[in-house]
């Protein structure tokens, strides 16, 4: 099938590739001209391991082509996905969906009364009216839109497109409902993944649904992380046992420095900006708590680090990581990056190390001073802290590390206390009582 996706960003060029990964024509429609010609060169504008090859081979193979704007081509499409960004406004926790009203205007010309429009982006319950009336108004006919959220994982979103653990079809008439099934088509026989039909409104919450559950559970673990430091108890075991209770499950139950990136945070606060427009805004005020431990467990790591030393005035600090997650270069509210802001305005000489995100580093956090040589980074340094859970850090042989002092804080939970403290380090973790 001929398909467009608008926007190639990391949700819509990740999704055209996967497209085209099954044999539809995709056209990628980005006005961004450098990321354009990047893409069309067989080159991503982030890191995700194995978009890189399979966009290679989709263009080797005549599966995909990219455009800055729609032409005669687009008429041709069956359907045009829309996976624009929606962040949060400047001035509110509001979603900003302007581009996606900006994206449906410059499409309106290119529909024809059979394609159908599908919204993948992350919107606030609602928007998907408001999209279909506007573009009825400018196509002139009752245009066919339909919603199918994303469920991507930064590190893994190659995998998740292909083999989804389910797919989301929010859908008001039968032919949005026969195309979508035809263009997933190929996952659904080869993966028996569960396709689940509903109404608009309920798709559009699907995603923030998920999200804000998964904040709630991440938060959860943090605020036990904040009492178990007040009893001396330990919250890694504490996980471990409550996880191991089928109604709970252990996954995203691991403590640190809390979560980040382009979704959980916007999206919550996405949520509860949208609840509030409703007149329901109490159903979710509890997410504002879960935003507020979340922060708190950043500053938590300048607190333990000027426990350790009084003042940070001129200390060097290794802060070893800055994407917010691992397998990415994505620094969009990355409490990696706010850990070691936070630390250098207490007056600390911080450097920062990641195995992929330096160059982002760069222009987002100018102030910061890097190092892509680990070991060079760590010389001399009087406190080391682990704020991304890159597997290069869990396997690091302490020993190597060029510091002043052997002292670390591991913010995430997830070092090899006893290797640590074999090789002479004190060691600090979060919402444990580890005996140095």
């Amino acid at each position: 099938m001929k398909l467009t996706v608008i926007g190639l960003g990391y949700l819509g060029a990740t999704h055209a590739v996967a497209m085209a990964e099954l044999g539809h024509e995709v056209i990628g429609i980005e006005p961004d001209k450098t990321r354009l010609e990047k893409l069309a060169g067989g080159e991503l504008p982030f890191h995700e391991p194995n978009l890189d090859k399979a966009l290679i081979r989709v263009i080797k193979q005549g599966n995909i082509s990219f455009k800055q704007s729609h032409d005669e081509q687009s008429k041709d499409a069956v359907a045009h996905f829309l996976c624009v960004g929606t962040p949060q406004l400047d001035s509110s926790n509001a979603a900003d969906t302007s581009y996606l009203f900006s994206a449906i205007e410059a499409l309106a010309p290119y529909m024809s009364p059979d394609s159908v429009v599908i919204g993948k982006s992350t919107v606030p319950v609602g928007t998907a009216a408001e999209l279909k009336s506007k573009l009825s108004k400018l196509s002139g006919f009752d245009a066919h839109l339909a919603w199918n959220p994303e469920f991507l994982r930064e590190g893994t979103a190659l995998e998740d497109s292909l083999r989804p653990d389910r797919i989301v079809l929010g859908v008001e008439d039968e032919h949005s409902e026969k195309i979508l099934r035809e263009i997933y088509e190929p996952i659904v026989s080869s993966e028996n993944t569960p396709v689940l039909v509903m109404d608009i409104p309920t798709s559009e919450l699907v995603k923030v649904a998920a999200n804000s559950f998964l904040a709630t559970k991440i938060s959860f673990i943090n605020a036990m992380a904040e009492i178990s430091e007040a009893s001396g108890g330990d919250v890694v075991k504490l996980a471990e046992a409550i996880g191991m209770d089928e109604r709970i499950g252990k996954q995203f139950l691991r403590s640190g420095i809390g979560f980040g990136g382009g979704c959980l945070p916007k999206d919550i606060r996405g949520f509860m900006a949208r609840a509030d427009q409703l007149g329901v805004g109490s159903a979710v005020e509890f997410l504002e708590d879960m935003d507020s431990i979340n922060l708190r467990r950043r500053q938590r790591i300048v607190d333990l680090a000027r426990h350790e030393f009084g003042s940070l005035d001129d200390k060097k600090i290794l802060v070893m990581g800055a994407a917010f997650k691992p397998d990415s270069d994505d620094l969009r509210d990355s409490p990696a990056v706010d850990v070691a802001r936070k630390l250098k305005l207490h007056g600390a000489k911080v450097v920062v190390h990641d195995p992929m995100a330096l160059d982002r580093l760069g222009i987002v956090a100018p102030e910061l001073e890097s190092n892509e040589d680990l070991i060079e980074a760590s010389k001399d340094a009087e406190l080391v802290v682990l704020a991304t859970e890159w597997k290069d850090y869990k396997q690091l042989d302490p020993n190597q590390l060029l510091v002043k002092n052997k002292t670390v804080i591991d913010g995430r939970n997830v070092l090899d206390v006893g290797l640590w403290q074999q090789a002479g380090w004190k060691l600090i973790a979060l919402g444990r009582n580890v005996h140095n």
